[in-house]
């Protein structure tokens, strides 16, 4: 099926999701559109919550007219796939554009807070295609292990390099730092 066709589909999923109670998610992941209802617990959020701080008090000085937002889809259309990354850094004007998704050539980094539920939806399907639409870094954050892995130099539809932290540590994730000392790991009292 082409692209314009999934994309049609997916327009017609998130549609219907606006009428479902809770919070869903559409994507066009290696299957095709995929409608997922999403259920990001209070650790997944502000773990969020606690980079795209961090990395908007950065990008100033780095990458003046870029933040770091959660909610844009990505798309990348000659591959047939748009992603919802839990935050991606893009530039500013690109939320002022038409449209619902953002051009996956725009984007200079996304980062991933792996689910109890599907982790393989980040480490494995996300983790090629991320490299494959041209996005520099990809930051894996796992509160289920207290694991960070931060991905960078696309090369040949891979990432060429991997640098394995543990939550406390300060990661340095492509031109910025990321304090961990505060993430939180799922079902662990005090963590």
């Amino acid at each position: 099926m082409d692209y314009a066709k999934m994309r049609a589909i997916a327009e017609e999923l998130g549609a219907y999701a606006e009428q479902l109670e809770g919070a869903w998610s559409v994507e066009i992941g290696p299957s095709g559109p995929i409608l997922a209802m999403m259920c990001p617990s209070k650790r997944h959020e502000g773990t969020v919550s606690r980079i795209r701080n961090q990395l908007n008090r950065q990008l100033p000085t780095t990458h003046p007219g870029y933040s770091c937002e959660n909610g844009p889809e990505i798309e990348h259309p000659a591959m047939g796939r748009m992603r919802r990354p839990d935050a991606l850094v893009i530039p500013d004007a690109a939320l002022d554009e038409e449209g619902i998704a953002i051009d996956a050539t725009q984007v200079l980094a996304v980062i991933e807070i792996v689910s109890p539920s599907n982790p393989a939806n980040d480490y494995i399907e996300k983790l090629a295609e991320y490299p494959a639409m041209g996005i520099a870094h990809y930051l894996i954050v796992d509160p289920r292990t207290g694991t960070i892995e931060a991905h960078s130099d696309p090369c040949k539809g891979r990432y060429a390099r991997k640098d394995a932290y543990i939550f406390g540590d300060t990661v340095p994730f492509g031109p910025w730092l990321i304090d961990t000392a505060d993430f939180r790991r799922y079902g662990k009292a005090g963590n």
